[in-house]
C-alpha cells in the first residue's frame, strides 16, 4: 500500500487530486488493453502462449525472425511494468489533514 498524505488550506484538494490518479488509472488500463491485444496477435500468429514463447522459442523458431520475438518479448515485458504502475495506483490510501492559518 502507497500513503499520500496531504496537507492544504484548501477543501477541495483531495478530490482533485483523486480524479487526477483515476484519469492516470484509465489511460493505465487503455495502455494494458492495447499490450494485452497485441500479445493475443502474437499467440493467434504462432498458435502458442506467451509462456511457452519464454521458456522455448528463439528468433529463429518464429516466422517473423527477430522483428517478432522482439516485439512479442517487448509487449511481454511493457505488460508486466503496466501491471506494475496500476498495482501502485490502484494501492494508493489517501491520508487529508486540514492546515488553518
Amino acid at each position: 500500500m502507497v500513503t499520500i498524505q496531504i496537507t492544504s488550506d484548501q477543501q477541495n484538494v483531495l478530490p482533485i487530486i483523486q480524479s487526477a490518479i483515476v484519469a492516470k488509472v484509465k489511460r493505465v488500463e487503455i495502455g494494458l488493453r492495447k499490450t494485452e491485444q497485441e500479445i493475443q496477435r502474437f499467440e493467434t500468429k504462432y498458435h502458442i502462449s506467451s509462456e511457452q514463447f519464454m521458456n522455448h522459442y528463439t528468433a529463429d523458431d518464429l516466422e517473423g525472425g527477430d522483428d517478432d520475438y522482439v516485439s512479442w518479448m517487448g509487449e511481454l515485458k511493457l505488460r508486466q511494468a503496466i501491471w506494475e504502475e496500476l498495482e501502485l495506483l490502484q494501492s494508493i490510501e489517501y491520508v487529508t489533514q486540514r492546515v488553518s492559518y
